[in-house]
Order: C-alpha cells, then sequence, then structure tokens
C-alpha cells in the first residue's frame, strides 16, 4: 500500500505543482472548482445522499455557485467574509470532532446538516484558493507554499507517528493518528514556511507570524482530515471513492486543503503579504 501510495503521489504531484505554478488565475479557478466538484460529488455520498441522479443535481448547483462567486469575486465584502466563514467553519468542526456521534444517524436532517457542512467547507476553500492565486505579489507561488505546507505536515505526521507514535490523537475517529504524528507535522511545516517565506522576500518580523499561520494552518488541515475521517466512520466506508491508487477519493487528498486554505488565506492578509 505505501509503495502504491507513493507511485500514484510521483505522478500527480509534478501536476498539480505545475498547474498551480503556471495556470493563468482564470483557468486555475476553472481547474480548482472541476477539482472541488469531484469531492462535492463524493462528500455527497458520505453524506448519505443515495440517488444518483439527486448527486448529480447537487454538484450542478454548486458548479453555479462557483461561477457565480467568480462573477462577484471584485466584491471588497463578499470573498473576505467567505474566508472568515471558512475560518469560523473549522472551528465549529472542533466541536462536532469532540461530540463525534453527533450526526451519524442516517436520518434526513443528518443528511441536510452533512451537506451544509459540505458547503462551508468547500466554497470558502476554492475562493481563498482563487484569492491567493490572484495576489500581485507571487499569488501563484504563495498556493503552492500553501499546499506544500500541507504535504511537507503529511510527511512530517507519518515518519514522526511511525517512530514515536504512541498517544493517540483520536482513537474513536483516526486510530492511526498520534500526537507525535501532529508535533512532526508542525516541525516540517515550520521548517517549510521559512525556507519558502525567505524565498518569496518577507525577511522581517512577519516571517516569525509566518510560522505561526503555518502551524495554525497545519492544526487546521490536521481537523479537516480528521472531519472528513468521522464523515467515513459515518458512512461505514473505507475511503471517499476509488480515483487514486493507493489514495482512496479525490475527498480523500483534499480534506486537509480545504481546512488550510482558508486558514492560510487569512493569516496572510492579516500580516499583510
Amino acid at each position: 500500500m505505501l509503495r502504491q501510495r507513493v507511485i500514484t503521489a510521483l505522478l500527480l504531484a509534478p501536476l498539480v505543482i505545475l498547474l498551480i505554478l503556471y495556470l493563468p488565475t482564470d483557468f486555475f479557478a476553472v481547474a480548482l472548482a472541476v477539482a472541488f466538484l469531484a469531492a462535492t460529488w463524493e462528500w455527497t455520498r458520505l453524506a448519505g445522499m443515495k440517488n444518483r441522479v439527486n448527486r448529480g443535481i447537487l454538484v450542478g448547483f454548486a458548479a453555479v455557485v462557483f461561477v457565480v462567486l467568480w462573477l462577484l469575486r471584485a466584491s471588497t465584502l463578499l470573498w473576505p467574509a467567505l474566508i472568515v466563514a471558512g475560518v469560523a467553519w473549522w472551528l465549529l468542526a472542533c466541536v462536532w470532532l469532540r461530540h463525534f456521534a453527533f450526526g451519524a444517524a442516517p436520518t434526513a436532517e443528518n443528511r441536510n446538516l452533512k451537506l451544509l457542512a459540505g458547503a462551508l467547507v468547500i466554497f470558502p476553500a476554492w475562493v481563498a484558493g482563487v484569492n491567493i492565486h490572484a495576489g500581485e505579489s507571487h499569488g501563484h507561488a504563495w498556493v503552492f507554499l500553501a499546499m506544500l505546507l500541507v504535504w511537507a505536515a503529511d510527511t512530517g505526521a507519518y515518519f514522526a507517528g511511525r517512530f514515536f507514535g504512541k498517544r493517540k490523537l483520536a482513537p474513536n475517529i483516526s486510530p492511526g493518528k498520534t500526537w507525535a504524528g501532529v508535533y512532526g507535522a508542525f516541525v516540517a511545516s515550520a521548517l517549510v514556511i521559512l525556507v519558502g517565506g525567505w524565498l518569496l522576500g518577507v525577511r522581517d518580523a512577519r516571517l516569525i507570524g509566518l510560522v505561526v499561520v503555518a502551524i495554525v494552518t497545519v492544526a487546521s488541515s490536521i481537523v479537516g482530515d480528521l472531519l472528513e475521517s468521522l464523515m467515513k466512520r459515518h458512512a461505514s466506508v473505507k475511503d471517499s471513492g476509488a480515483l487514486f491508487p493507493g489514495h482512496g477519493g479525490l475527498l480523500d487528498r483534499l480534506d486537509s486543503v480545504f481546512a488550510a486554505l482558508p486558514v492560510f488565506a487569512l493569516g496572510k492578509l492579516l500580516l499583510g503579504l
């Protein structure tokens, strides 16, 4: 399984990096929306929607929302408000994780609750990603750095958890995660942001602020991962899909990214970068 995961990652990573760094923001927004719509399809399944036609209608509605958000991108209030709403949602998600049995029953009310949660997961993340990418100062590189934080955190968490992990982080939700993995993720992301921030010209006190932003971003990415794990446990499935060998579905690859992007975007704005 590890070998399969590594091969898949080595094939996908160059494509993702090229799309981030070289696509104009208009096309990047479309590419990101397509990926997020595919993840939305998987989310509807985890939420408990069984009818494929209804799931398709909901994904189509999400596509319309992306178009409307793009047309309203010049608004000085809407996009920042959505980024803040995204950050607020992930704080609320922490409460849900503490009460992990909440919403588990396969009722219409719980299904609708999870669909609403999906909207708060997907739309703020898209707005945050496009907003960072459109930045006048190295916007494409900043998006790449945000993604690199998530990838580095995953790697740091894997090795720290494998060699030092004893105390479980959330055994009732994701038994494989440990506190040692969390600390490994923090260390790896701090090193990445120090190098990345320096290369992007942040060489004053704001570099320390970036380290704080990176750690909070990674903490939120862990919450995103745990929330998707919770959804899968409620749905009694191992993976959100089978699109990537060894990696599961697209939602399995994007769960951390959904949580990281709004937090990173807000931190970057607060630092004036």
